[in-house]
């Protein structure tokens, strides 16, 4: 798998693409809606154009579930390096045998040097710079939707006039039918030839009233069949970008509660490396020799007392500790459902370690 880093810049320039494809096709809606009653919406802005911006947006989602899966693995490899760190290496044992000083100074140097803040507040800001990115694509999403929601409203309204016409042009034909029919039968039956070019001239005007209503009916059928389907492409998008938008929250209360969580895991484990430290602390006094053993029980009173007293504070404190951890693991176990549900795949192909299959 490709570095964090590499993996960042990929979602960067995958979400670039995926807004553009989408404000596109935004924009391919307004103009047909801004054009409705001469063409109606075209094949390409129906299927072909929403199925390439989805194809899109998948690929970017996957890029980014797989980011977040690559972050939880980091964090568990620094709470993998934070145990062993608690323990001497086996050259630092070994040096113990001869010099436990220089052992001790051994593994202080090797503590310090390994940037264990840097490490874990490295990973912090990528979680924070994807939230950035995935933040900004949510407010994008929603900016989409609210232009086509109003456009849609708009053809709502301009669909209801129209099928209003279209009505009121059907009743107005259907009550000129039967004048037609009557002037027709008249024809038929007038021998008189003054009467007939009367009724004739009589129903030609009607013809023509006929014809001209019909023109006006089949247009109006047409502008409603227009905006009907720009209705449903408009429909259609709306529920896309919801759906959308909906992801890309999973997606956010997952790095977010992840991050929290990071924070929480690395307070335990710095505490962790401290307690080691002032226990070796603690050997070391005891190792003292006999000599120095009033001094060392005069030292250990003082430190016992001060030890009572941090110890009292520590376990008045880990009550309200413990509450926040148990709060944050919980939230954290609800947004890695929501993350598991959504992105099942996903999740599947990095357990199973199914790249390239």
């Amino acid at each position: 798998m490709a570095s964090l880093d590499q993996q960042i810049k990929d979602s960067q320039k995958q979400i670039v693409l995926t807004q553009e494809k989408i404000a596109d096709m935004t924009s391919r809606l307004d103009r047909v809606a801004a054009k409705a009653g001469v063409e109606q919406p075209t094949i390409d802005i129906a299927n072909a154009t929403l199925q390439d911006v989805h194809a899109h947006t998948e690929a970017m989602n996957a890029n980014i579930a797989e980011l977040i899966m690559g972050l939880d693995d980091v964090t568990a490899g620094f709470s993998r390096d934070f145990e062993q760190m608690r323990s001497k290496t086996g050259w630092e044992k070994f040096v113990g045998v001869f010099a436990s000083h220089k052992s001790e100074s051994m593994r202080q140097e090797r503590l310090r040097t390994a940037s264990i803040d840097d490490k874990l507040q490295d990973l912090i800001g990528k979680s924070d710079v994807i939230t950035r990115l995935l933040e900004g694509q949510l407010t994008m999403l929603n900016e989409q939707k609210d232009k086509v929601e109003q456009n849609l409203t708009d053809t709502l309204a301009d669909r209801e006039t129209v099928v209003d016409t279209l009505e009121n042009l059907r009743a107005r034909i259907q009550a000129l039918d039967p004048k037609l029919i009557e002037l027709e039968n008249k024809v038929a039956a007038t021998t008189d030839a003054s009467d007939r070019t009367r009724i004739e001239t009589e129903l030609a005007v009607a013809s023509k009233q006929h014809n001209a209503l019909v023109q006006d009916e089949q247009v109006a059928l047409a502008k409603s069949q227009t905006l009907e389907r720009y209705i449903e492409a408009g429909k259609t998008w709306v529920d896309s970008l919801q759906n959308q938008a909906a992801t890309q929250m999973v997606l956010i209360n997952k790095l977010q509660t992840d991050t929290r969580q990071r924070v929480v895991l690395y307070d335990a484990l710095t505490k962790s490396l401290k307690t080691a430290q002032q226990q070796d602390v603690a050997h070391r006094i005891n190792e003292i020799g006999v000599k120095t053993d009033q001094e060392a029980q005069a030292a250990m009173a003082a430190i016992g007392t001060a030890t009572n007293s941090r110890m009292m504070d520590m376990l008045e404190a880990h009550g309200d500790h413990m509450v926040f951890a148990r709060k944050v693991l919980e939230e954290k176990a609800k947004a890695d459902e929501r993350f598991a549900r959504r992105f099942s795949e996903i999740v599947e192909k990095h357990d199973k370690n199914l790249y390239g299959g």
